[in-house]
Parts: C-alpha cells; sequence; structure tokens
C-alpha cells in the first residue's frame, strides 16, 4: 500500500500502482468525471500514471490553471496532427500552452496557411478529438529519438534532442501521431469539444532572428462548445474596451511617428486626467510623510554602472550619449532609483532622521523592441509613481506595510477589488541573475512573506521573478473582463545600499546600511492608464473623468442661463462644458453618450423660469429635475462614493 496525501491535508492509503484518476474515482464520481491533470510530489504526471510511492498529489480540472495548460498542451498536439493531413511535408517544432490557448511552430517549406484555411483545420482538428484518442507517454533512447527526426529530415527536433541526455526523453503517441514531448496531457481527444483558430503569424526558431523563420499557428480550445461562445463574446467585447480604440475616441492620447514609435502623445484631456491621478496620490503620500523630489531625465553613464542597471539594461536600452568631452557618455535613465540615491547622499543622516521617504513622477526610457511595443502598455519612454523609502531595518516591517495599505487604498479608490498578491523570489536555479549575497536576500525575501501574512493578503510565492537587486510584491489585479494585470510593486533592496554606499549613523553612533524600499503604486502612468480605461471601458470614476458635466441648451436664446450654470458648476470645482453647436438635442446626447460623459444637463424655457436643470445619467437616460445646488451636490455624493480618504 502507498499513502497519498491531499491539498487538504488527508492522507489516503490505495494499491502500489494506482493511478489519480483512482485516487479521484475514491473520492466522487464527479471529480473522476472531470479531472484532467495531475501533480505528484511537483512533478506533472497523467491521469493513468501508476503511483508506486507516497507522496502528494494534487487533482486538476479544466477550472485549474494547471488543468488548462494540460488541456491547451494536448490541443496543440492535435493541431499539429490536424495541419500535417494537409501538409504532410512540414517539420514540427514546439507545441506550448499559453495564457490563452496554444500555438504550434512549423516549418511549412514553401506552403502557407491562412485565415481562409481556419476552418478545414478546425473541422480536421474536430475530427480527431471526436475520436478519443488517449494520449500515452513512452520513453525513448537518444539514439533512437535522433534516428527518427534524422529520417523524418527535421533539425529541430534533432537540436532539442541532442541537448537531451538518455532517460530524459519522451514520446507522447495518440491516434496515428507521435511527438517528442516532457507530459502532462489529459487523458485522451475526446474531452476536447471546441476549438478555433486564433492566428497565424511567423516566429524565429528559438525565437532567434538568426534562425529560420517558422510559422506560428494560436488556437485555444474548450471541453464545452459553450465556454468557447462565451470566450469569443468576451474577445469582441475587448476589442470595444481597447484601450488604443478608447484612447483615440476620448482623445486622451496619440502615436506619432515623426516623434517616434512607443513614445505617447498625451492630449489635453489625457494630460488632465495624468494630473489628476497623480494629484491623487501625492495627497496620499503627503499624509504618509513621503516628500517630493525632482531628478533629470539622463545620467551619466557610471551612476548605472554602479547601480547595475548598464549590465541589466544597457545593451538592450538607448545607446549613450555623447559629448564634446573626450569619453564622457550619459545615459537616458532606465529607473529613478539611482538618483534617489544620490539625492539621499546629499547630507548625512541619523537614525533619528529615518525613516526618509522620497517619491518623484520620474520618466524613464527603455529601447523595447518594435514588435513588442503596444500602445500604452509597452512603451519606450514612460512615468513611474516612484518612491524609496530609506529605512532602518528595524523599521522595514512597518514601512512595508504601510505602502501595502498605500497601494490597497489606490486600487479601492479605481475600482480595483479583484486582486491577489504575489511574492515574487530569486530563481534558486540561476542565482547569477542576481546581485548581493545570500544572507540579505533571505533576509529580504522573508521580510515581504512576513509582512503579507501579516496584512492578511491572498499571495502566492512566484519563484524566479524576483527583481535583479532583490525580491518583490507584485500586486495581480483583474479587470472587468476577467484579465489579469500586474499593477503595482514593492521591492526590498539591501543592495542598492551597499552600491552607493548609503549609511546612517546609529544610536551607538556607528555607521550602518539602511535598508530601501522601492514602490509604484500605479507602476507605470501608461499601462495603469490603459488598463483602466479597459476595466472602465472609459467610464472612469467621476472624480477622475475629464469633463464631469456636459451644458446641453436647447437654443442659443438661454446663453445668459448656460452660461450662470457653467459658472456656478466651475466654482465648486465641478468640471463642466458646454455643447453650442447648432445640432439637434437629440444629436448632443448621442454624441456626449459616446464621450461617455456622466451627467447631462439640458436647459430649456422651463429650466430658466423655475432655475432648475434637467440631468441625464450616462447609460441611465433622464434621472429628473433638479436645482442648481442640488445637482451639484449629487455630483459630490457620486465622487465621494469611490474617492475613498487615505488613513
Amino acid at each position: 500500500m502507498i499513502k497519498i496525501t491531499l491539498p487538504d491535508g488527508s492522507v489516503k492509503e490505495f494499491e502500489k500502482n494506482s493511478t489519480p484518476f483512482d485516487v479521484a474515482k475514491s473520492i466522487s464520481e464527479g471529480l473522476a468525471r472531470n479531472i484532467i491533470s495531475a501533480s505528484f510530489n511537483g512533478t506533472t504526471v497523467e491521469t493513468t500514471t501508476p503511483l508506486q510511492t507516497d507522496g502528494s498529489l494534487v487533482l486538476y480540472t479544466f477550472n485549474d490553471d494547471e488543468g488548462k495548460k494540460a488541456f491547451w498542451h494536448s490541443s496543440a498536439h492535435v493541431l499539429a496532427e490536424a495541419i500535417l493531413s494537409f501538409h504532410p511535408n512540414a517539420k514540427l517544432t514546439i507545441g506550448p500552452a499559453i495564457d490563452n490557448g496554444f500555438y504550434y511552430d512549423l516549418d511549412l517549406g514553401d506552403e502557407t496557411i491562412s485565415e481562409k484555411d481556419f476552418s478545414a483545420i478546425e473541422k480536421k482538428f474536430l475530427e480527431i478529438a471526436r475520436g478519443k484518442h488517449e494520449f500515452k507517454m513512452r520513453e525513448v533512447s537518444k539514439a533512437d529519438a535522433l534516428s527518427l527526426y534524422k529520417a523524418e529530415n527535421n533539425p529541430y527536433k534533432v537540436e532539442l534532442i541532442e541537448n537531451l541526455t538518455d532517460g530524459d526523453i519522451t514520446f507522447c503517441d495518440h491516434s496515428n501521431f507521435t511527438d517528442l514531448c516532457r507530459g502532462g496531457h489529459i487523458p485522451n481527444t475526446g474531452i476536447i469539444k471546441a476549438i478555433k483558430i486564433m492566428n497565424v503569424a511567423g516566429a524565429y526558431w528559438r525565437g532567434d532572428e538568426k534562425n529560420n523563420q517558422l510559422t506560428r499557428v494560436y488556437g485555444i480550445s474548450f471541453p464545452k462548445q459553450k465556454m468557447l461562445t462565451e470566450y469569443l463574446e468576451l474577445l469582441e467585447e475587448a476589442k470595444k474596451r481597447d484601450h488604443r480604440k478608447l484612447g483615440k475616441e476620448l482623445e486622451l492620447f496619440t502615436f506619432s511617428q515623426k516623434v517616434g514609435a512607443g513614445l505617447p502623445l498625451w492630449l489635453p484631456k489625457g494630460a488632465a486626467l495624468r494630473e489628476r491621478l497623480q494629484n491623487f496620490l501625492k495627497a496620499a503620500q503627503k499624509k504618509a510623510g513621503y516628500e517630493m523630489v525632482m531628478t533629470p531625465h539622463i545620467g551619466q553613464k557610471e551612476l548605472y554602472v554602479t547601480s547595475g542597471h548598464y549590465e541589466k539594461y544597457g545593451e538592450d536600452s538607448f545607446q549613450a550619449i555623447k559629448t564634446p568631452k573626450m569619453d564622457e557618455e550619459f545615459l537616458l535613465k532606465p529607473m529613478n532609483c539611482p538618483h534617489h540615491c544620490e539625492v539621499y547622499n546629499f547630507k548625512p543622516y541619523s537614525y533619528k532622521d529615518l525613516p526618509k521617504r522620497f517619491a518623484e513622477f520620474g520618466t524613464v526610457y527603455r529601447y523595447e523592441q518594435s514588435g513588442e511595443l503596444h500602445g500604452l502598455t509597452r512603451v519606450r519612454g514612460f512615468t513611474q509613481d516612484d518612491a524609496h523609502i530609506f529605512c532602518t531595518p528595524e523599521q522595514l516591517d512597518q514601512e512595508f506595510k504601510e505602502v501595502i495599505d498605500l497601494v490597497l487604498y489606490v486600487f479601492g479608490s479605481l475600482g480595483f477589488e479583484d486582486f491577489t498578491a504575489q511574492v515574487s523570489i530569486r530563481d534558486m536555479e540561476n542565482l547569477d541573475k542576481y546581485i548581493g549575497d545570500v544572507e540579505t536576500w533571505e533576509i529580504a525575501e522573508n521580510a515581504i512573506i512576513s509582512a503579507a501574512k501579516d496584512k492578511g493578503l491572498d499571495y502566492v510565492i512566484e519563484e524566479g521573478e524576483a527583481a535583479f537587486y532583490g525580491p518583490k510584491l507584485d500586486f495581480m489585479v483583474k479587470d472587468a473582463l476577467g484579465r489579469s494585470w500586474q499593477l503595482g510593486t514593492i521591492q526590498v533592496d539591501y543592495n542598492l545600499p551597499k552600491r552607493f554606499d548609503l549609511t546612517y549613523t546609529g544610536s551607538d553612533n556607528q555607521s550602518h546600511r539602511p535598508v530601501m524600499i522601492h514602490r509604484a503604486p500605479f507602476g507605470s502612468m501608461e499601462r495603469f492608464i490603459a488598463v483602466l480605461l479597459e476595466h472602465t471601458g472609459g467610464n472612469f470614476p467621476l472624480w477622475l473623468t475629464p469633463e464631469q458635466v456636459i451644458i446641453l441648451p436647447i437654443s442659443d436664446k438661454y446663453q445668459k442661463y448656460t452660461e450662470k450654470v457653467l459658472e456656478s458648476l466651475e466654482n465648486s470645482e465641478i468640471r463642466a462644458l458646454v455643447d453650442d453647436r447648432s445640432e439637434k438635442t437629440g444629436r448632443k446626447i448621442r454624441d456626449a453618450e459616446v464621450s461617455k460623459i456622466p451627467f447631462m444637463v439640458i436647459l430649456g424655457e422651463k429650466e430658466e423660469q423655475d432655475g432648475t436643470v434637467s440631468v441625464r445619467k450616462h447609460g441611465e437616460g433622464d434621472i429628473g429635475t433638479f436645482t442648481i445646488e442640488e445637482f451639484k451636490s449629487l455630483i459630490k455624493e457620486e465622487e465621494s462614493k469611490t474617492l475613498k480618504k487615505f488613513k
């Protein structure tokens, strides 16, 4: 008998060589019907894998991320088989699961796949799936594996196998199809009920442009047709909410090829929106004891060599700016933290002066590849709501927790209620990626985990996601469409203070090294606004929206009353404008709806006589007639519902 430990801590005994499916069946018939993958002692296994030792078992359904990964990876095999039926001479390479679906890369030679071929491939895919072919893993010797793919004249698989060792090579078989594969599959193809090919693109073998260009076919699949239908409807909604589309419609930002790709230009409404976001955070920061600083957009190369950023970003960033002086080089700053270290170095501090909290909305520059640029979410110049806290080791825990409070305040005021926290630590298999010693890394990682626990955060630990100078706490926010975004980060850093020789005088009158906390609740202003646009569909919280009220006089006869209403609103710091075009009122209302202006005030003879305003609300229609003072109170009340008070 073997002892199997389940995620809830319970331990059950089973016959040796029992499978994950057997374990699922012992729990419930429903689970047995839905289990599609499993993990045993941290290793992905099939539902039919014999379990021969004691261990911990996790069972996955399609509702689990690991379950989806197995489902989509299995689907990639079926896609490859379907494509081979139309292109039998194609050479297979790799077919992984991705965040939403999967892809397979193939060398088609002189042949091509285009959108007109999608329907036929999908039909063939479902025909294969209906065969309910089992996915079966088998070990293969290196010699036999090389022999097979050399006979097929497939240099890609040969290259992969040459980097593997005997005992680590496995093939996956289903139907009449075989592929080199490490494992992690669903029980059989029949579980796949729906498929949609999403796109076809070019991709270089192993991402290296010096290598052959392959054809990459993207797809997504589901265990129910209804799930695919819902997913495609969600995609259509996402298109409507695309921040690039909304940014243009709402006149927030634009791009110019003459200015340069990835360098956004903020239009008046967008600039005002940014300013309100910044003022919102500045007010909270002031209460929390931050001091605003300003630093230049460039710095001497040596500054970034000292910090380690040159080694990290130098080759892939904008090249050095040379001056008339021999050997003098400057760089566009990739990060604000080295500058803030030098702000701290301006004068000596004692332990009584700490913590020092320096904040800046600082613009940084990184040369992203042109193919990776995407609206505001991936740009070459962006502004971080950056701050760096310099504190004693004893102050670290409290300071870190107070930053968490600030991040949660920002999310709450902007409608981001669904989020998880991610503790990003080192990749223990690749420690050369990081600066600093093991001891300080362990202290920093433990400090973050402790603070996350104490604040009651729902968090996960992700190995290999730390910054090169320290671990961090990232906030993964789900938007209105259920998509996850990384917004807001807090990092603990023992390394930059050492590199910049930052010190303070302790109570023992000796010199000590401060701890540095990096934090950015927004992260990047550009990316944050893009996510906010798509989350709200352009319907920003009332306190933030560029224009809160539009006044629609039904005739120019009411110009004086219009001016009176406008002045009254503006005197109460309510953002309003007048649509005095010679258009019909119905047209003005439609245009205001498209512009997503929260309130429309319609003025005519009755309103002028009574000293009132007729009000329409965006998306709701007519909400009644109010005195001007009542309407202003309504606006202020609506604002206060979303704009929370900090502390």
